[in-house]
C-alpha cells in the first residue's frame, strides 16, 4: 500500500518535511479554505500540488471536497453545489489527483467528547464517552426527542454525571462536540446547532440514503470520465448520535450503496477506526467483501468499553485486527496487478495518532500530531513488510 499522510495545508503545525521524515511518500489534503461548496479553481489546485511536490511528495488523495447540507437534504441551491462538485472533480483529476475521499455525515463530522484522554503511558488519545455524550444531549443541548435515544439506565447515569459537571467542563464538552473540527472554517453555537437539527427532523435514514445515491449517480460518471475514484468515508462514530440519520455505518449500508451505484468509480474509504467504533462490525470480513471497491484506507484502532464508550488505541493495540485487514488489502493489490488494473496500489494513512512526548502542550490538530502518527505508520509499515515476507515465504 502507498504510505500517505494527512496534511491540513500551510497552517498545519506538522510540516510536509516531517511527513517525509515519517516515511510517507504521498499526501492527503484539501483546499480547506474552499469548503463552502464553490468550485475549486484549477490555479489553486496547482499551487497546492506544487507546494507538495516541492517537498518531494505526491498529492495522492483529496480529503475532502466538502458535501454541503444542501446536497444532503436536496434543498436550497443543491443543484448549483452539485454542479460545482462535478467541476471540482474535473479540476483535481486533471491535476493528477485521482482519489477523492468524502463523507455524507450530516451536520457533524467525526465526533468525540474528549480530545485529551490521558493514557497510562502519559500520552493522550481521543475518546468518546457515551455517558458524557448523553449528559450533553439530554441536559445541556436539551434536544427535542432525546429521551427516546437512551435507555432509562443510561439516562440516569447521564443525569448523575451532569450534576457533577462544572460549568467549565460543560463548556469544554460543548466546544468539543459542536464547535470544533480541523479543516472546518466555521463553528456552530448551541442555537445554530439546534436549528440545523430541526432541518433533519423530517429526513430519516432511507431519505438520506436516497439523497446520497442520487448525488453519486450524478457525480460518479464525471469521476469515470476523468479516471478518478470516489471513496466515501464511514460515519464516525458508526452509530446514530443527536438523533441524526446515518447511512454509512455498517456492511449493509455499504452493500446498499454499491447496489444503487454499481460503478467501480464509486468506492469506499475503509476507515477501520470509524467502522470499528461500532463493535458489531467485522473489519477483516468487510475488507475482504468490499476489497474491489476500496480505493483508500485509514488504519487506526479503538478499544471499547461496556457502556458503548471507546477511545483511540495504539494502532496495533485495540479491538480491530489490523494485521488481518492489512493482509486483505495487500491481497487485493495483488489481484488488481494480476488483471492489469490501471492503479493496483491502494493509498493508506495512519489515522488519529496519540499525543506523545515533547508535543504534549504544543499546538496540534487533535489526533494529528507528528510523533503519534509516525509511531503508527512505523508499526503499520512493519506489518506490511511482515505480511509480504510470509507471502514470499522468507519466513515460516
Amino acid at each position: 500500500m502507498e504510505q500517505t499522510w494527512r496534511w491540513f495545508g500551510p497552517e498545519d503545525p506538522v510540516s510536509l518535511q516531517k511527513a517525509r521524515q515519517a516515511g510517507a511518500t504521498g499526501i492527503v489534503t484539501a483546499l480547506h479554505q474552499l469548503n463552502r461548496g464553490g468550485i475549486w479553481p484549477a490555479d489553486e489546485i496547482a499551487k497546492r500540488k506544487a507546494m507538495i511536490e516541492a517537498a518531494n511528495l505526491n498529492w495522492s488523495v483529496v480529503e475532502s471536497i466538502g458535501v454541503g447540507e444542501e446536497i444532503k437534504t436536496r434543498t436550497g441551491n443543491f443543484r448549483e453545489k452539485i454542479d460545482n462538485y462535478k467541476q471540482s472533480i474535473r479540476n483535481v483529476a486533471r491535476a493528477g489527483v485521482k482519489v477523492i475521499c468524502y463523507n455524507f455525515m450530516v451536520i457533524t463530522d467525526w465526533s468525540r467528547t474528549n480530545l485529551m484522554y490521558p493514557l497510562p503511558n502519559g500520552g493522550y488519545a481521543l475518546r468518546y464517552d457515551s455517558v458524557d455524550f448523553a449528559a450533553y444531549d439530554l441536559f445541556v443541548l436539551k434536544r427535542k426527542g432525546a429521551d427516546s435515544s437512551y435507555s432509562p439506565e443510561h439516562a440516569r447515569a447521564a443525569e448523575t454525571r451532569f450534576n457533577a459537571m462544572s460549568d467549565e467542563y460543560v463548556a469544554e464538552l460543548e466546544r468539543t462536540l459542536i464547535d470544533w473540527l480541523p479543516a472546518r472554517d466555521f463553528a456552530y453555537t448551541r442555537t445554530t446547532f439546534k436549528d440545523m437539527l430541526e432541518v433533519y427532523q423530517t429526513i430519516g435514514a432511507e431519505d438520506l440514503r436516497a439523497n446520497l445515491i442520487e448525488f453519486l449517480r450524478e457525480i460518479t460518471p464525471v469521476a469515470e470520465e476523468e479516471g478518478a475514484r470516489l471513496c466515501i468515508h464511514p460515519d464516525d462514530p458508526s452509530f446514530p448520535i443527536f438523533g441524526l440519520p446515518r447511512v454509512m455505518s455498517n456492511a449493509d449500508d455499504v452493500r446498499a450503496l454499491f447496489k444503487g451505484v454499481p460503478q467501480e468509480a464509486c468506492g469506499l474509504t475503509l476507515c477501520t477506526g470509524s467502522f470499528g467504533s461500532n463493535r458489531q462490525n467485522d473489519l477483516p470480513a468487510m475488507a475482504k467483501e468490499f476489497a474491489s471497491r476500496i480505493h483508500f484506507v485509514h488504519l487506526r484502532n479503538t478499544t471499547h468499553e461496556p457502556d458503548g464508550s471507546f477511545y483511540e488505541a495504539d494502532h496495533l493495540g485495540g479491538d480491530t485486527d489490523l494485521i488481518a485487514v492489512t493482509a486483505a488489502m495487500m491481497a487485493e493489490e495483488d489481484r488488481r496487478a494480476a488483471i492489469g488494473h490501471p492503479v493496483p496500489q491502494i493509498p493508506m494513512r495512519p489515522d488519529h495518532g496519540h499525543l506523545l512526548g515533547d508535543e504534549v502542550g504544543q499546538t496540534m490538530n487533535p489526533g494529528y500530531s507528528f510523533v503519534g502518527r509516525l509511531k503508527g505508520l512505523a508499526e503499520l509499515r512493519g506489518v506490511m513488510q511482515t505480511v509480504q515476507a510470509f507471502r514470499d515465504k522468507r519466513i515460516a
